[in-house]
């Protein structure tokens, strides 16, 4: 099926359109890619997406708007699509801090290459330099969003209360000993609460976050930092004890709870940090706004469209797109990673149009929609690919493709004709980096 098939437009129109709305961007390792994303800085929050979860594009690009952001624009959260332990090695590393506890070395399950790359580590160099000269409370931090990591946040809670509070830390042994076996293959957990084999444990980990908030004026007065970091881990417990039960009454149920929680963690990052201002990295599924997807359509939300209805026109949503290249990806959960080939897109997607204007590399901003043709022409409901930290290309249309209709799922939209994949890291620490390096096994 192409284009023509599919849009209620004039198809010589459309692609006129799309070429003469679109700013030609360089490369995102230019000096000053950045400069195009410089009317985004009025914003409270700019989410910016992703088509896969392996392309260098679309990494250097976040990381040099971000820096924008940061640097020009005040911005000081960024937050990402990833586990809060995990992400906090890369913080205490950026802003100079000790490394928070933590139950081995961060990012080494399955999907590694996400988040342990050359483009991240870049990114965090910037911003240990970055926040190098500024008082501590002024530095930029970085956070993770995800709900994924229950063995590594019991074992942060319990450390916490070691340090603080020796009878609360007994305590949290007993309540969190319901979870203890099923901390490193929690879905196995969520299999066995649902088929009744097991009675949840629900009441003890609301039981320890509770208890752990009955305290919080005496934890926050002597670290409030640390009483932060101490308190998301005890959600992201409960989070996650909730999000693995919900796994089993289907797709839907364990994606909102996911993207409520992510939303969650940033609407508490937002109320820690004064003058807070924030970018958010995820993929497009999670930052564009779900309800102009067949996602939502199906009964799906997402921070996204939470932002959207929190935030109105303070929250910027920024997707990114390509037609083909090289992607760091697997065929399967917890295959290993192999960089494959990504095929040109479908001739009635999204990525389509964009690839037949022509531009190697675009900007199309209609973020204050004063071109209604052009908010037109992207009312279209069309084909748009989704490649996760799984590729099946043999599959493509059913396993990478749903509907949306872009004016209403972003108010930007980055693209790349051609990409190539993410450089992952290695496991050795370079000689002389500071303890708090984040990649350091």
């Amino acid at each position: 099926m192409t284009i023509q098939n599919r849009i209620t437009v004039n198809e010589a129109d459309f692609l006129d359109g799309l070429r003469g709305a679109a700013r030609i961007l360089p490369s995102p390792d230019a000096p000053h890619f950045a400069d195009a994303f410089e009317s985004f800085g009025d914003a409270r929050i700019v989410l910016l997406g992703e088509a896969t979860h392996g392309t260098h594009e679309f990494y250097a690009a976040r990381a040099a708007i971000t820096r924008r952001l940061i640097e020009k624009h005040g911005f000081n959260i960024v937050a990402v699509e990833g586990d809060w332990p995990d992400v906090a090695r890369i913080d205490a590393y950026a802003r100079h801090r000790a490394a928070r506890p933590r139950k081995g070395e961060p990012f080494v399950r399955f999907p590694t290459w996400m988040w342990r790359n050359e483009e991240v580590l870049s990114f965090a160099d910037w911003l240990r330099g970055h926040n190098e000269a500024l008082p501590d409370k002024e530095r930029a931090g970085l956070y993770g969003l995800d709900v994924y990591s229950l063995g590594e946040s019991i074992h942060a809670v319990i450390a916490y209360l070691d340090a603080h509070n020796e009878a609360a830390a007994a305590e949290a042994r007993r309540r969190y000993a319901c979870l203890m076996p099923w901390q490193d293959e929690p879905q196995h957990y969520g299999r066995a609460v649902e088929h009744g084999t097991l009675h949840g444990c629900e009441d003890a980990v609301v039981a320890q976050l509770e208890g752990l908030l009955a305290e919080r004026m005496d934890y926050i007065r002597q670290d409030g930092e640390a009483f932060l970091d101490a308190e998301q881990n005890a959600r992201i417990v409960r989070a996650a004890e909730q999000y693995y039960r919900a796994m089993y009454r289907g797709s839907a149920a364990s994606w909102n709870q996911r993207d409520r929680h992510m939303f969650d963690t940033l609407l508490r990052l937002m109320a820690h940090r004064k003058d807070a201002r924030a970018v958010i990295w995820a993929h497009n599924s999670h930052v564009g706004n779900a309800s102009a997807t067949a996602m939502g359509w199906h009964g799906e939300f997402n921070i996204g469209e939470l932002c959207r209805a929190a935030f109105g026109n303070e929250a910027v949503l920024i997707g990114f797109g390509t037609d083909r290249g090289t992607v760091a990806a697997a065929s399967d959960w917890g295959a290993d990673m192999r960089v494959m080939q990504v095929r040109p897109a479908r001739d009635d997607s999204w990525e389509a149009a964009f690839r037949r204007t022509g531009h190697a590399r675009s900007l199309t901003d209609w973020r204050r929609r004063k071109d209604p043709r052009l908010v037109e022409m992207l009312s279209q409901t069309l084909l748009e690919r989704a490649i996760g930290v799984v590729y099946r290309p043999e599959t493509e249309r059913a396993s990478h493709y749903f509907e949306a209709i872009l004016a209403d799922q972003f108010d930007a939209f980055v693209w790349f004709e051609q990409t190539r994949a993410v450089t992952p890291l290695g496991h050795e620490r370079p000689h002389g980096a500071p303890e708090t390096w984040p990649f350091g096994l």
